[in-house]
């Protein structure tokens, strides 16, 4: 998608879905308590700004949805990806909702993009989690999409019951290795209304902190980053819903992938100043571009650094370099 288009949102909450995962309440999540109906679709589009758009289906799992429903939908899109007032369709859906029967329909109308929720790739994680398919699932699935020549996104999850920071980077890594166009991480959340909030209540499910989402995501972002592959995005989309109440605990945070990225900063900070002795005072020249990610929301990464190797003074100074080095 290039830089003037932008996405043109519809909800399908919970279409699809034949069951419900333990973390999910997707009209709590999305905010939309209705599933959509073709008119919603002509009214979505009608109402975006000027420019050309994508139109996405999120939510619920689209391809299984009755056949009918789905081509009600996509064809309520068609006279706009005609007339070229939308440029393509994306839609997301379930890794065992996927076939060949299923891919001819999305490539004739005009589908583009394919998000496969896969979460995990440890069928463990998977069955606690209500899953209800494996990672074989997900492996065939992200394959055959590929091979029907639609652009991959996958969707992972970090923090589910029954995982930990070494499974959730081994799904990092078997998910790049199905070389898909994009990712999206999201931690777990305990959304009001869920099976996952009652087994939180009940002392059966360990939070997934905003601290622990960060620790691990650390080390998830450069497993992609590594292999070519981008994260476009990192953290549930913040909604009105969510921030009033909804999201009861678990890795709920507005700038979720910026406190990430300050982490591996600190990280490569902290490679470097091995060995420098206390109380010395550091200049450290950081590139220019990436000056607030080094130094932390308000400043945190500088003085956790300054104390952890008991610095008299810690300075981060711009520069051109694409590399932090001590000056």
């Amino acid at each position: 998608m290039s830089a003037r288009e932008s996405i043109i949102p519809v909800f399908v909450p919970h279409l699809g879905c034949p069951n419900d995962c333990v973390f999910c309440n997707q009209r709590r999540i999305s905010g939309s308590l209705a599933p959509a109906c073709p008119e919603d679709v002509r009214r979505a589009i009608e109402q975006a700004g000027e420019g050309v758009s994508q139109l996405a289906f999120y939510g619920g799992s689209f391809t299984a949805i009755p056949d009918a429903e789905q081509e009600a939908l996509l064809g309520a899109a068609q006279p706009y990806l005609e007339s070229g007032r939308i440029s393509s369709i994306r839609l997301s859906t379930r890794p065992d909702a996927i076939d060949g029967a299923v891919l001819a329909r999305l490539r004739r109308y005009g589908v583009e993009t394919v998000e496969l929720g896969a979460q995990s790739m440890d069928d463990r994680v998977l069955a606690l989690s209500g899953r209800g398919h494996t990672s074989q699932d997900v492996a065939e699935a992200a394959r055959s999409v590929k091979a029907a020549g639609f652009r991959l996104i996958l969707q992972m999850m970090t923090g589910l019951p029954g995982s930990d920071d070494e499974t959730d980077e081994e799904t990092a890594r078997r998910l790049a290795a199905l070389d898909p166009d994009g990712v999206r991480v999201y931690p777990t959340v305990i959304v009001r209304d869920t099976r996952l909030c009652e087994l939180w209540r009940a002392g059966r499910y360990k939070e997934h902190t905003v601290e622990d989402a960060v620790r691990v995501c650390a080390r998830i972002l450069p497993v992609f980053e590594s292999a070519g592959i981008p994260v476009i995005r990192l953290g549930l989309n913040p909604t009105g819903e969510l921030t009033g109440g909804d999201a009861l605990g678990g890795a709920y945070h507005p700038a979720l992938g910026e406190l990430v990225k300050a982490r591996i900063r600190r990280g490569e900070l902290e490679a470097l100043l091995e060995g420098v002795p206390e109380g010395a005072e550091v200049t450290v020249e950081v590139p220019r571009r990436l000056l607030s990610q080094y130094a932390g929301q308000h400043g945190a990464n500088r003085e956790y650094l300054r104390g952890k190797y008991g610095l008299r003074s810690l300075k981060l100074r711009p520069g051109g370099d694409e590399k932090a080095r001590l000056v």
